[in-house]
């Protein structure tokens, strides 16, 4: 399932970290020698990096990045640096904290994670803050959003492909008699079944609801529930059906129209380059006839778009 990237070169971490070291010295940096090792190294590696970076100069390689690098760069670098699970503890805390709270990006990760995912960056979490996330969710959600977000990051779901038909069809059913059957949505039912059933699960359910009732499962939530409550709803179901095609959506909605949210387009392209990625560009290609490389490239500039290309990989 990984799409791993794989170094050009095999160089060892001593290596990069001396050319990372020789890119910083002297007047301005140089940019293009930085993305071209960093871009290209896995999350082992890098982590090795930092280590003979430390070891070598006495000095924090992600602080003299943030130190030589500025923008939208730094901020894609920077959170690149990380392994996954540090990664998704970093955007999340950020997303809980501070001066603008992101509800929707916290939502979007914890509710595209599986639950070895969110059970690794919620160790993190607190290891990283002192604080538990589930703290911070009841600090700032609301709500059944919130109700939902607690469940779901304190529920471990079966990660693996079998489903129990009979339990599959009682659900298809549970959820239609809680909300297009009846006035008004018993949302309690929809946190219960999305929370505590695996991915497998819930795409039969939403299959079995389909064949049921000829309708979406999909257009029942939106038509039952809205703001953040929906979204997290909706990103729960999309990734259990197809990850892939979530994030596409996700990526094409960050670019569509004037300006970019380069929020957005940052937080997928780097979390998801080690995870998902190829089928994130073939799913993009087949819904918008038009390569994601191409979208990145006409709405990105300069370093920023060569960074972001370069973990994308070849265009087709």
């Amino acid at each position: 399932m990984a799409t791993l990237i794989v170094p050009p070169v095999l160089s060892s971490p001593r290596d990069d970290a001396m050319h990372l070291y020789k890119a910083f010295k002297g007047f301005g940096c140089d940019k293009k020698a930085v993305i071209n090792i960093l871009a290209h190294r896995d999350a082992t590696q890098r982590a090795l990096i930092q280590q003979e970076y430390r070891a070598m100069y006495s000095e924090e390689l992600t602080k003299r990045l943030a130190k030589e690098l500025s923008g939208n760069l730094e901020k894609a670098v920077l959170l690149w640096m990380h392994d996954p699970a540090g990664r998704d503890a970093i955007l999340v805390r950020r997303a809980l904290s501070g001066d603008t709270i992101d509800l929707r990006a916290a939502t979007e990760v914890i509710c595209s994670r599986t639950p070895s995912q969110i059970l690794h960056f919620k160790q993190l979490y607190h290891s990283m803050n002192g604080i538990y996330l589930e703290h911070d969710i009841e600090l700032h959600a609301s709500g059944d959003h919130k109700k939902l977000l607690l469940a779901f990051v304190s529920t471990m779901r079966y990660e693996g492909p079998e489903v129990d038909r009979a339990t599959v069809d009682y659900d298809a059913k549970a959820l239609f008699k809680a909300g297009e059957k009846k006035l008004g949505t018993d949302e309690k039912t929809f946190i219960r079944i999305f929370s505590e059933r695996s991915r497998a699960h819930l795409a039969a359910v939403s299959a079995a609801y389909h064949s049921m009732y000829g309708r979406e499962l999909k257009k029942a939530v939106k038509n039952e529930t809205s703001g953040q409550f929906e979204f997290a709803l909706l990103t729960i179901l999309q990734c259990a059906e197809n990850p892939a095609k979530y994030f596409a959506k996700e990526l094409h909605k960050a670019m569509k129209g004037l300006g970019t949210n380069d929020t957005t387009l940052i937080r997928i392209v780097v979390t998801r380059t080690e995870i998902d990625m190829q089928y994130i560009k073939a799913e993009y290609q087949k819904k918008h006839k038009k390569s994601l490389n191409d979208a990145v490239h006409s709405e990105t500039s300069g370093d920023y778009r060569t960074f972001l290309l370069s973990l994308l990989g070849p265009g087709h």
